[in-house]
């Protein structure tokens, strides 16, 4: 009884993870459908602005719960700034991007972040990646190619932004596996306080008096996206990354959903072709991490094997 008992609980707890993973994925999905349809009308830079003070809405009773002494209590603090660093640039270069560019486009440079992570962590951690790896990454960045089409004709500045914010998404990723000993409360907070900054900066010389509903529509940006981070934080530690990983290629989905019904886009066979590629490549990328890691201990994991 004991066992059956035990069974069902973990099975709760997986089927509670990959919920909360959707309903993660979903919120951060009608964050950038909402981030688009803001930058329309306002600047980035006060978008990001009023966004990251919606934020502490959220954020206020956690710090409060936490101790606000404890956000000086910092492991690290070099590289507690680069990721704020680098997590400010993904946030400010998302909203530049989809001022032009479909929700779809932007979207599909973004879910090759699993691909720059394990490229980044052979680099930057030393974790081994074996050939096949390295050849999933290979035929990502291919993918990521085709979405780019970086030619002199459909060359654009916000698919730059689009890439380079993908990449310091991928940056901050890995810069979080560096800072597991910080509770969430202070990276995030400390994020939120980098694009409050930025964002104040940016919006200066670009301000533009908002109505009371869009002041609110901009507070609520900030609500979601922390209600999104919190959801998809519990997830992970309900159900193992390896299941959930898979789970965040439902944005591409919802990306496209939002931005046929919201702003009539859509996607190009070529960004759908690319965007397979990527998804194809970051799944097998999460498959082949799962069987080195319940294989054998890593230490045991011959170099090249994996």
């Amino acid at each position: 009884m004991a066992s059956l008992a035990r069974n069902f609980t973990i099975k709760n707890m997986l089927l509670a993870g990959v919920l909360l993973m959707l309903a993660g994925d979903f919120m951060f999905a009608l964050n950038d459908a909402m981030g688009k349809w803001l930058v329309a009308s306002f600047s980035v830079g006060q978008v990001v602005l009023i966004r990251s003070i919606g934020a502490f809405l959220v954020l206020g009773p956690m710090i409060a719960n936490q101790g606000a002494g404890k956000l000086l209590q910092m492991e690290r603090p070099v590289l507690q700034f680069l990721r704020v660093v680098a997590t400010t640039l993904d946030t400010g270069f998302f909203y530049a991007a989809v001022v032009h560019l479909p929700l779809a486009d932007v979207m599909s440079f973004y879910m090759a972040g699993p691909i720059y992570v394990a490229a980044l962590s052979h680099l930057l951690l030393g974790e081994k990646v074996g050939w096949r790896r390295w050849l999933a990454i290979l035929v990502g960045f291919c993918g990521v190619l085709i979405i780019l089409k970086p030619s002199s004709a459909a060359f654009s500045l916000s698919s730059t932004y689009a890439l380079v914010g993908s990449v310091a998404f991928g940056f901050a990723i890995i810069l979080g596996r560096r800072l597991r000993g910080t509770s969430d409360t202070t990276l995030v907070t400390w994020q939120t306080i980098g694009t409050l900054l930025v964002g104040g900066a940016l919006a200066i010389g670009a301000w533009r008096t908002p109505s009371a509903l869009d002041f609110g529509a901009m507070l609520l940006l900030g609500v979601v996206s922390c209600a999104a981070h919190l959801m998809i934080t519990r997830a992970l530690k309900l159900a193992p990354a390896s299941t959930l990983a898979p789970l965040h290629y439902s944005l591409l989905l919802w990306a496209i959903v939002f931005g046929l019904v919201f702003f009539g886009d859509v996607p190009s066979p070529r960004i759908m072709f690319g965007s397979a590629i990527v998804v194809l490549a970051g799944i097998f990328i999460f498959h082949r991490q799962k069987v080195v890691e319940t294989a054998v201990p890593p230490e045991n994991v011959p170099k090249g094997v994996s």
